[in-house]
């Protein structure tokens, strides 16, 4: 795959919002466009948790990449990794031995779950980046309840539920509020020997507030209706070890653990470190306000790969970060075909948005009005703003009808374990053989 004179070969590494964004600005350009992702579909990250706690199914977050940029003639998809980057050959190696040489390379890998040092806690505590750990999480979700359900049964002892949350960011306080309307809502009536409402969710942070970039006005709003869902929130808490039922904190221990979930940090794919440019101690590669590494100009890294300050402050890692930057990508490179001066990249921030359940949620707007809400016009407009950037005319359809049919029924529609669930300590009835019948 080399390298032509008229016409220059862009790889861009990862399916992501950035990636995408960046293919759909290289679309109309005179360039060859090969994108390589280690799975075949882009997933609509905020909604995750959504599929964790059984409300959304994975097909409806989740597209084909190569049907998304079916239309775009110039673009091709290649499922693959990464194994290596030789920045000064230009050239990619990829796992099954193959080489790929580029001119433009635009690596917008994202980032994964950071245990500090402790990636043993993983096994206890998995975090939510992908389709597999949302159908893992729920299917800890619903097992948790399903054994306690059996326990009771057999015993007549109701088992301690205990779902703890460790991180008081945006997607900590999402899945504590998705967890506790599991339990106080979507379960409730499901259950004969049980009462899933007995449960408790627990959220863990180790600074002194959630919601940490927020107003301290928004963050009282958040706990005041957490408080609502049941949810007890524990700030000044810092994890000190995470076994299979026990967390050990700087408050003590908390027993009784059926589920785990991690939110406290993330760290970068490790492709960053490959370029052997400057990164920081999350491993994201520093860049400048023309987003390239230092000394590649021909390399682009955006998302969650990127580290970038503008105003003495890191930009965010959220999906409009990420697009903003594919997109300004894909403009630079256009500049430098039609030999036009760069422009240098802005960050062009919008606000953000928490939901924490039904009717309930937090907002810090700032497009295309300032205003800082809660309750229903918060959550209103994050549904409206969710259904709009979802990834296909299908999608957003089967999400708006199935929030709908949840709103409306209390029911959720996904709360199924796919795999053979019996416990351990159970002993399996053998199945005996079917004879031939002569």
């Amino acid at each position: 795959m080399e390298s032509s004179t008229k016409r220059k070969n862009i790889v861009i590494v990862g399916g992501g919002f950035a990636g995408l964004k960046a293919a759909e600005g290289l679309a109309h350009l005179n360039v060859d466009v090969l994108i390589i992702d280690r799975r075949n579909h882009h997933t609509f990250q905020p909604l995750l948790y959504q599929v964790a706690v059984g409300t959304l199914s994975p097909a409806d977050i989740a597209q084909s990449i190569r049907s998304i940029v079916s239309n775009y003639k110039n673009i091709k998809v290649i499922l693959n990794e990464v194994t290596g980057i030789d920045a000064t050959k230009r050239q990619l190696a990829l796992g099954d031995g193959m080489t790929v040489n580029y001119d433009y390379l635009i690596l917008a890998t994202g980032a994964t779950h950071s245990y500090f040092g402790h990636d043993e806690w993983e096994e206890f505590a998995p975090g939510l980046k992908s389709i597999d750990n949302a159908l893992e999480i729920r299917k800890r979700i619903l097992l948790a309840f399903e054994n306690a359900e059996r326990r009771m049964f057999e015993n007549g002892v109701q088992q301690k539920l205990n779902f703890i949350v460790i991180g008081g960011g945006p997607t900590g306080v999402e899945l504590a509020g998705a967890l506790a309307e599991t339990c106080q809502i979507y379960l409730a009536r499901d259950y004969r020997f049980i009462d899933p409402k007995q449960a408790k969710v627990k959220l863990l942070e180790a600074m002194p507030k959630i919601l940490g970039p927020y107003s301290q006005e928004l963050t009282e709003k958040a706990l005041e209706q957490l408080k609502e869902l049941g949810v007890e929130v524990m700030t000044d808490t810092k994890v000190l070890a995470i076994s299979a039922d026990t967390i050990e904190t700087s408050k003590g221990k908390i027993e009784n653990c059926c589920l785990t979930l991690w939110a406290a940090g993330v760290q970068a794919s490790p492709l960053g470190k490959m370029l052997g440019t400057p990164v920081d101690k999350r491993g994201c590669v520093i860049v400048n306000e023309f987003l390239n590494p230092d000394g590649h100009p021909e390399v682009f890294v955006c998302g969650d790969l990127a580290h970038r300050e503008e105003n003495s402050k890191l930009l965010p890692g959220v999906a409009q970060t990420a697009m903003q930057m594919g997109k300004h990508a894909a403009h630079l490179i256009e500049c430098d075909l039609h030999q036009h001066k760069r422009t240098p990249f802005h960050y062009f921030d919008k606000g953000d948005l928490v939901t924490i359940g039904r009717l309930r949620a937090i907002a810090n707007i700032k497009w295309p009005f300032k205003a800082s809400c809660s309750g229903i016009f918060a959550w209103t407009t994050w549904l409206v703003i969710h259904i709009a950037f979802l990834v296909g005319l299908r999608n957003r359809f089967i999400v708006f009808t199935v929030w709908a049919w949840t709103f409306i029924t209390n029911r959720r529609g996904a709360q199924l374990i796919t795999h053979e669930a019996v416990h351990p300590e159970v002993e399996r009835i053998p199945v005996p053989a079917m004879s031939k019948e002569k």
